[in-house]
């Protein structure tokens, strides 16, 4: 099975994954704003379309990615010197401004089943933090000279909904407590936050490092 990655590459990127998923943003405030407004379940279908934003997402970078390595390795290697530079800037914005979550408990119409989803899709689809997170952070666990860089890109990308959509989940059915706790306990996000910094400057210094031998 070509497509699998190495048992320390697939280790890394699950540890980097969770971290993710456990780190405030768009797509949590979203799931949790409407589990209070709406109730869990209309919450869980923002959880599928946040899904299925990454799983666009996914197939734009592995076929993109696997297309530009064809073409051109050297641009390869300059995009994961990007990428290895933007988790360096991400590090540094983690560190100077942090984490926020801030919800409110603001009574909404009733949105469908549909509604929810398509929410939850869009909010990732279009947000450009996502976009450019997804084309920096998947090329750090692949290689050039791969063969089947294009179905390790799709199984990381798949890898990456299969461990998010459970603890997107929790979130959801810990939405009250949840809310409340973050907003309370301003320590436990400032500890995410250097968790975060000190996780992706590891995985930038390793790609930046590897490129200068």
């Amino acid at each position: 099975m070509d497509f699998l990655p190495s048992l320390p590459t697939l280790l890394a990127f699950a540890a980097a994954t969770l971290l993710l998923a456990a780190t405030p943003g768009p797509d949590m405030t979203l799931s949790i704003s409407r589990a209070l407004a709406q109730g869990k379940k209309a919450a869980l279908f923002v959880v599928v379309g946040t899904s299925l934003g990454i799983v666009v997402h996914t197939m734009l970078v592995a076929f993109g990615i696997s297309a530009l390595i064809t073409a051109s390795p050297t641009s390869f290697l300059i995009l994961k010197t990007g990428g290895a530079a933007y988790l360096l800037w991400l590090a540094v914005q983690a560190i100077r401004f942090g984490s926020k979550l801030t919800v409110a408990k603001v009574e909404e119409q009733k949105g469908t089943a549909l509604s929810n989803i398509s929410s939850g899709f869009w909010v990732n689809l279009l947000n450009p933090k996502v976009i450019i997170f997804f084309m920096t952070f998947l090329p750090q666990f692949v290689s050039a000279g791969d063969p089947a860089v294009t179905q390790k890109l799709l199984f990381l990308g798949f890898c990456f909904i299969l461990i998010g959509m459970p603890v997107n989940a929790s979130v959801v059915f810990a939405a009250d407590w949840l809310a409340s706790w973050l907003q309370n306990n301003k320590k436990v996000l400032r500890g995410m936050d250097y968790t975060f910094a000190g996780v992706f400057s590891i995985f930038a210094a390793k790609i930046l490092l590897t490129q200068s031998r």
